[in-house]
């Protein structure tokens, strides 16, 4: 792939990955930026080309596996309590009321 292709595709995979669309965190951003103007004057394109690559792969991967742990495990975002409850209500319980002394 041709480095300023890679660099898109870097681009494209934060703006993917923000939570809020359209807003990319600064600091990623002009870290990529220094990291592909760095290697761009030296001209070491081939490793330029490699890590910017491997940035892409870990971000796609990433989003992925946030996506298929969402999909497959809805409860991994639970406090304690809740999932004891979810789970509890899965099965057919309810969960007793807990005292609260006052």
């Amino acid at each position: 792939m041709n480095v300023k292709t890679t660099y898109r595709s870097v681009l494209r995979e934060l703006y993917k990955s923000t939570i809020t669309p359209g807003k990319v965190n600064p600091e990623l951003k002009s870290s990529f930026r220094s990291i592909f103007d760095k290697y761009r004057t030296t001209k070491d394109t081939a490793v330029l080309d490699r890590d910017l690559e491997n940035a892409v792969t870990f971000m796609r991967a990433k989003r992925e596996h946030k996506r298929l742990l969402d999909r497959y495990n809805p409860l991994h975002d639970l406090t304690e309590e809740e999932r004891i409850e979810a789970t509890a209500h899965r099965v057919g319980f309810n969960m007793p009321k807990t005292h609260a002394p006052s």
